[in-house]
């Protein structure tokens, strides 16, 4: 890992550094206003961030409203190792965390329990974003391994406050949100929390006009001491148009410089907008057993439906007659496709139910936390379109007739998760402490066609655990180590080519070992990270081009070694938040030798966000962001590299009061220089997308705390 960590060894060493001399120069900060947020606990632990064996980022609803962030993918501009895995405008959000995509039917949590991510979220309730590393075997019974997100709902507040937004976007998107809290009763022991967004969505990305809307209601009730009960309803709506990616041009990758960022493929007349419908509601009840012990209950409600749609660029013949599957010809022409998949529906049932508490085992003080987590999932489709409708350009000039007809099938799926999972942590010493994970997943999926062909079914039976020791150096500083799990499950599927068609794969287990030193004060939180992620990969061997002519089986896996440092530093009047990654990701153990060594594509090597902020004036703060992404490839066979991109934003945040209010004015600029770079190119259904940096773009806006 020597050669890895080089080019970060100097943050760690800036890191210590700002630590001693904060100390001795830095004034006490101060706090003083409303209640805010109750900080959640993360990972399931109670622990403040600083104090765990492992990596988290929780992002707060201030810290992205600062920026202009109201979809997932926004959160790519400030962790190092976060980015973007086929992010469309108009899309739902698809992450990288350490190299891996994350899964959205299986990564994704909102206070905790399980949603398909397969749908546009909103931050409109949200009190904050939490990006789990390297502990999702402890907390999922199945995922891609190297990271969870977690929505933290906004809840009523202790204090009544009320906040109003109102801002625009270049282009033309207008939003206005409300935010209130408010308690009643004889002893306040009544809360509701409202939360209304609308937006009139206008990017300067053409061909992507839209609208959303959310609508968020959350309730307490403070029965007696000890016991508090919690229930919150979330609706949302969004139609938008999706962003289609541009592609390779044969050999070539296309000069980003000559691409129109504004330009989207996706606009023919026939073009519809993608719908999203989502209802989300949740019944949480807590309830204090003795002075030392916790108990709670958690059900959780997801629906969505979705109308996807999207003239669909895939593939291309050459005049020459050379047919590219995975890009577009050399004269920018495509192979353009009619996609059409509406009234879609994905329902998602979970109850968690959980108790907390100390014991003393030989003579040592264990924090048990004991639960079962079940889970349904229900996914009902109709026949979809996905139709040839003739030839597309890549300046966007061609128009082509639509092709609506429902000539293919989907695919309808089922599953059951019963999960028992324990945490432990044991107090070896003063200084001195010992974690423990462990989560038993006993799971049951069928899948079939919308014909009622291609049926498949199965059960699996999974065991992950968590093991990580701690010990404090001084009261500021920890270093740990730590060694997980994590598990997928698939099923090879129920085609004729197949030998082992509708067979269930062996569960493939993924195994992560990170070495950690963190700080946590008043003034600085910082850490740095060396981390080793092994996740096996499955591999359809054979000509898969006859019956009975290939298999899909196990073969190799994916190696990515890192080193991540950050750093949120505060001093009086300003700070920095920042981070950095060095990756080496690639493939090795497979039994076609070609392909060990390889990077796989949309990875950048090396990756830096930083967030600068500092007070200029009385009220006025200035902020500066730099984002840096290295090189990347396009394909999986390493021909193409895509450049690395720096891209710089800026902004001005000036606070004042009048009498009993606060105002918030908010201006800034994103892609200060007007840098045109291609951000991402992921490789999706065995073709290479580009997608550029969207174009400098100036927004605004007012913020209204009463």
């Amino acid at each position: 890992m020597a050669h890895l960590s080089r080019s970060l060894l100097g943050a760690a060493t800036a890191l210590c550094i700002a630590q001693l001399a904060s100390a001795q120069t830095l004034p006490a900060v101060s706090v003083s206003g409303k209640s805010t947020e109750a900080a959640p606990g993360l990972a399931g632990f109670s622990d403040p961030p600083a104090k765990l064996p492992l990596q988290a980022v929780s992002l707060s609803a201030e810290r992205l409203a600062d920026l202009g962030i109201t979809q997932l993918s926004g959160i790519t501009r400030l962790d190092a190792s976060v980015s973007d895995s086929y992010n469309a405008t108009g899309y739902w959000s698809t992450l990288n965390v350490r190299g891996f995509e994350l899964d959205n039917r299986f990564n994704l949590r909102r206070d905790g329990l399980p949603i398909s991510g397969q749908t546009s979220l909103s931050l409109a309730n949200k009190a904050a974003v939490e990006v789990l590393k390297g502990s999702a075997g402890m907390q999922a019974g199945t995922s891609a391994p190297a990271g969870l997100v977690n929505f933290v709902v906004k809840r009523p507040l202790a204090d009544d406050a009320t906040t109003f937004v109102l801002g625009a976007i270049q282009g033309g998107t207008v939003e206005a949100s409300v935010d209130h809290s408010q308690r009643f009763g004889a002893n306040r022991e009544f809360g509701l929390r409202l939360n209304a967004a609308a937006s009139h969505l206008e990017p300067q990305l053409r061909s992507s006009n839209g609208n959303a809307h959310t609508v968020a209601l959350a309730t307490d009730w403070r029965v007696q001491p000890g016991t508090l009960v919690e229930a919150e309803v979330e609706v949302n709506h969004q139609s938008q148009p999706s962003q289609q990616g541009f592609s390779l041009l044969g050999t070539r990758l296309p000069d980003a410089r000559q691409v129109d960022p504004k330009l989207n493929l996706n606009n023919q007349p026939w073009s519809l907008p993608v719908v999203f419908d989502n209802t989300h509601a949740s019944l949480r009840v807590q309830q204090q057993l003795g002075s030392d012990w916790r108990a709670q209950a958690t059900l959780g409600l997801q629906r969505l439906r979705t109308d996807d749609r999207l003239a669909y660029a895939y593939g291309c013949t050459a005049a020459d007659g050379t047919y590219y599957a995975d890009r577009f010809c050399p004269d920018g022409s495509y192979d353009l496709y009619d996609f059409r998949s509406e009234n879609e529906h994905r329902d998602t049932t979970a109850l968690d139910v959980s108790a907390s508490g100390p014991v003393q085992l030989a003579g040592q003080r264990h924090d048990l936390t004991v639960g079962g987590l079940t889970s349904l999932f229900k996914s009902r489709f109709q026949r979809q379109a996905y139709n040839y409708a003739g030839t597309g350009k890549v300046d966007g000039s061609a128009v082509t007739p639509p092709a609506p007809d429902l000539t293919d099938e989907n695919t309808n799926r089922d599953e059951r998760s019963n999960e028992l999972y324990l945490r432990d942590r044991v107090a070896l010493g003063a200084d001195t402490t010992a974690w423990l994970g462990l989560r038993h997943t006993r799971l049951h999926r069928e899948s079939v066609r919308t014909d009622g062909s291609r049926a498949t079914d199965y059960s699996q039976s999974v065991t992950t655990p968590w093991v990580a020791l701690s010990h404090a150096l001084t009261a500021d500083w920890l270093v740990y180590a730590s060694w997980g799990q994590g598990v997928e499950s698939e099923v090879t599927p129920n085609r004729s080519r197949y030998t082992n068609r509708g067979q269930a794969l062996p569960a493939l287990k993924s195994r992560q070992t990170e070495v950690g030193l963190k700080t946590g004060s008043q003034r600085v939180e910082g850490s740095f990270t060396v981390f080793d992620i092994r996740r096996p990969l499955w591999r359809d061997i054979g000509s898969c081009s006859a019956t009975d002519s290939c298999e899909r089986r196990a073969d190799g896996y994916a190696r990515h070694r890192g080193v991540e440092a950050s750093a949120d530093l505060k001093w009086s009047g300003g700070g920095l938040y920042a981070s950095a990654m060095r990756l080496q990701a690639r493939r090795q153990g497979s039994s076609d030798a070609s392909l060990n060594g390889l990077t796989p594509p949309n990875v950048p090597q090396t990756t830096l966000k930083a967030q600068l902020r500092q007070d200029v004036l009385p009220g006025l703060q200035a902020q500066l962001g730099l984002q840096h992404e290295g090189r990347r490839y396009a394909t999986p066979d390493n021909s193409i590299p895509v450049p690395a991109w720096t891209v710089a934003d800026a902004g001005l945040r000036y606070l004042h009061t009048q009498g009993m209010q606060t105002w918030i004015w908010r201006v800034a600029v994103d892609n200060l220089t007007n840098r045109r770079a291609w951000r991402e190119s992921p490789w999706q259904f065995e073709h290479s997308y580009l997608y550029p940096l969207a174009p400098r773009t100036f927004r605004t806006s007012l913020e209204v705390r009463l």
